[in-house]
């Protein structure tokens, strides 16, 4: 009987090409800014348009691969803007990772995490860039080289942050009536809570019965406020919470996680595995949003979702408004995960005026898919780019 014959991956012979083809040649980054579709409000802030930082790392091969850094309003979400971003690679992060091989890609955050501390969105800008180039040089997808795809598709989750309450109502009704989204994250904390929950009120009457509704406070109530509220918002049966008070309180956030009915999902407590830990052991929360912003690469992010679940905590995947570059970064990172329980945002790039790639994400039947092809499965329009490169 014949003996059907694999193929063999031949290391010995493989690896030393793979050194030198994926040698780091350079690395490049520019901002750009991308009006988006209507206003989007934070508990400490407004955008018109987000700003990207856009990262290219060329591999000794030609092979060129893209990442890119998200953040919101400046230096408000997190210590970074994309000014900051974009500097830090130019001057720090870039310089210390010309000649390395590109392969061996935990050498490359380990040689990051010595160059700058924290840093996180422009470490994981550069960790995507590596990640697509590395999949473009070996012919596949960056899921694959995370551990494998669990899942392709993913319950997609739209986010309403205009503040009118009239208007989110019809914007939540059409995404459901395109087979888009059929769940929504409502951002609070910007207003005065009366007015918060009688936007929430609304949005409960007016949206079909069974229709998920997070609501996110980005940091903007005090514990006392959430001991007031929160019987309000389980009596309008919110899904869950997200990051009520202040990130770094977070012997307060266990208190009020103990309180409610609710699950608390934490935001901007969780950047780091220590915080995720130490977030685990107090009882801070019952679900984690995860971002390749917070944790500075793909390895890290899933490492950090290792200590969450092995905690009890349920998984989100969570965006910054990422254009379809960034978007498909994260997908791959969650495609690869054991479980997620929540789904994901990332619509992101529906909210821009126009998309920074050749071909956006698609969205069917309330799910975002993840994109095929090698690397990250989407490629960067050149001529968008540059007509929304900032000059410096």
């Amino acid at each position: 009987m014949a003996v059907t014959q694999l193929p063999v991956f031949r290391d010995y012979e493989t690896l030393p090409h793979l050194l030198v083809d994926t040698r780091i040649r350079e690395i490049t980054s520019r901002i750009i800014d991308v009006p988006t579709t209507r206003a989007h409000k934070l508990s400490n802030t407004e955008i018109q348009h987000q700003s990207y930082v856009h990262v290219s790392v060329l591999f000794e091969n030609g092979i060129v691969g893209h990442g890119e850094a998200a953040t919101l309003g400046g230096p408000r979400w997190s210590e970074e803007s994309v000014e900051a971003i974009h500097s830090n690679i130019r001057a720090y992060l870039g310089p210390a990772l010309i000649n390395l091989p590109g392969c061996r890609v935990e050498v490359t955050n380990l040689v990051m995490a010595k160059t700058a501390k924290r840093n996180f969105a422009a470490k994981s800008a550069v960790n995507a860039a590596i990640l697509d180039a590395l999949g473009k040089t070996l012919d596949v997808h960056v899921a694959t080289l995370l551990g494998g795809a669990v899942r392709t598709r993913f319950p997609a989750i739209w986010a309403l942050a205009s503040g009118d309450a009239g208007q989110e109502a019809e914007e939540a009704k059409a995404k459901i009536a395109q087979g888009q989204f059929n769940r929504f994250k409502i951002k609070l904390g910007f207003a005065d809570p009366k007015t918060d929950l009688a936007r929430l009120a609304r949005l409960r009457r007016e949206l079909p019965a069974d229709t998920l509704l997070i609501a996110d406070i980005n940091q903007g109530w005090s514990e006392a406020d959430c001991r007031r509220l929160l019987p309000a918002l389980e009596d309008l049966a919110i899904a869950l919470v997200e990051q009520p008070i202040d990130a770094e309180a977070i012997e307060t956030l266990a208190r009020v996680a103990d309180r409610t009915r609710i699950p608390i999902m934490l935001d901007e407590a969780v950047f780091t595995a220590t915080e995720a830990h130490r977030a685990v052991t107090l009882g801070a929360g019952q679900v984690l949003s995860l971002k390749l912003c917070k944790h500075g690469s793909a390895q890290e992010l899933m490492r950090i979702a290792g200590i969450a679940a092995a905690g009890g905590l349920e998984l989100y995947g969570g965006c910054l408004l990422e254009s379809s570059l960034g978007a498909a970064a994260h997908l791959a990172s969650f495609a690869a995960l054991p479980r997620l329980e929540w789904g994901c945002e990332h619509f992101g790039p529906l909210i821009l005026t126009e998309d920074t790639t050749t071909q956006s994400l698609v969205y069917d039947d309330y799910h975002v898919l993840l994109p095929d092809g090698p690397g990250l499965g989407v490629a960067p329009d050149p001529d968008r780019i540059a007509r929304f490169e900032r000059s410096l």
